[in-house]
């Protein structure tokens, strides 16, 4: 079954990935920071059942935290699957998981259900109207705590409202390379977004997102951020014709194209700069390889994923070279 990082969407070249996330509660129960453990479980299983008995039965698979080794949980935040945070917790949750990991509902993170629905490219619409449908089901058969002054109520204040964020994963090496990611996250921080970089900051990976639920509509936190995409999109496509005309910024496409090719090791800081650069050779039409090639390899060679992969266990350092051996294999 194909994943979402696996396929191509619209605007691939710029856009990886649309995702929207929604924050829901059930009324008269604490939020989970404020729950015994035995109180997560009588939730989890609560909402569970709810979808069991929905048209989406036998769609979700359910994973407990605590069965979970550390680096099987690190790996679902590598994949974006659960936060770093739930990875992290300590207390009883649990996530429910689509077979094709585009849909991840998080029971008793912050909130007792915190869903994200992932597609490929730029189709905030897509992945609006598949979260709508399960949104649906969890407002008809639980008893969802809403105001009508401000909307659902959700354990921060900055999602009261639609509860909803929608956001975006940019692809942008041609902006950084002309030092304006700085000007950019101002910019659009100006206009109620936000733009954070992904993979630690390596690569030139970064997500733009919606701060403001309140007072909003679901419709219009969708087209906002569509339209600041729209024009990200514009002026990268512009600074990367521009790049072209440099024999100086093609050699390191090359050399970076080069180095995974040939290398026997591989750190995931050193990872995901190369991959940046050559999935930016990709656009510029200097490699015949995919994005959908580029794209799996990003999501699935986190070191808690190869680690967690691997039977026996392995080390950080045998890690590097997994990675490294997987990458000639695909390149």
């Amino acid at each position: 079954m194909n994943r979402w990082y696996s396929t191509q969407g619209k605007n691939g070249d710029v856009v990886i990935s649309s995702r929207i996330q929604t924050a829901r509660n059930l009324a008269q129960v604490p939020f989970p920071n404020r729950m015994s453990d035995d109180m997560r479980k009588s939730v989890c299983k609560k909402i569970y059942a709810a979808v069991q008995n929905s048209d989406l039965a036998g769609e979700f698979d359910l994973i407990e935290l605590p069965q979970l080794t550390d680096a099987k949980k690190i790996s679902l935040a590598e994949k974006g699957i659960i936060s770093p945070i739930m990875a992290q917790q300590t207390g009883y949750s649990a996530v429910l998981l689509s077979k094709d990991e585009s849909v991840s509902i998080m029971l008793c993170e912050d909130d007792h259900i915190r869903m994200s629905v992932t597609v490929e490219g730029q189709n905030l619409e897509q992945a609006y109207e598949k979260s709508d449908k399960i949104d649906n089901i969890f407002i008809k058969n639980l008893h969802i705590a809403f105001d009508e002054r401000l909307g659902f109520l959700t354990a921060n204040p900055m999602n009261l409202g639609t509860g909803l964020k929608a956001s975006i994963v940019l692809h942008i090496p041609a902006i950084n390379a002309r030092g304006m990611v700085s000007s950019l996250t101002n910019m659009v921080g100006k206009l109620g977004f936000s733009l954070k970089p992904l993979f630690g900051g390596k690569g030139d990976f970064f997500k733009l997102s919606n701060r403001i639920s309140l007072g909003i509509t679901e419709k219009s936190a969708i087209d906002n951020l569509n339209a600041i995409c729209e024009q990200i999109i514009k002026q990268e496509r512009v600074f990367r014709d521009e790049l072209i005309k440099y024999d100086e910024f093609e050699d390191r496409i090359f050399r970076a194209m080069g180095t995974l090719k040939m290398a026997r090791k591989l750190s995931t800081d050193e990872f995901y700069s190369l991959m940046s650069l050559v999935r930016l050779g990709i656009s510029m039409g200097s490699f015949d390889e995919s994005y959908e090639k580029i794209g799996t390899m990003l999501y699935t060679l986190g070191t808690a994923t190869i680690i967690s992969d691997v039977e026996n266990g392995i080390t950080p350092e045998e890690a590097d070279k997994l990675r490294a051996q997987y990458v000639r294999e695909q390149l």
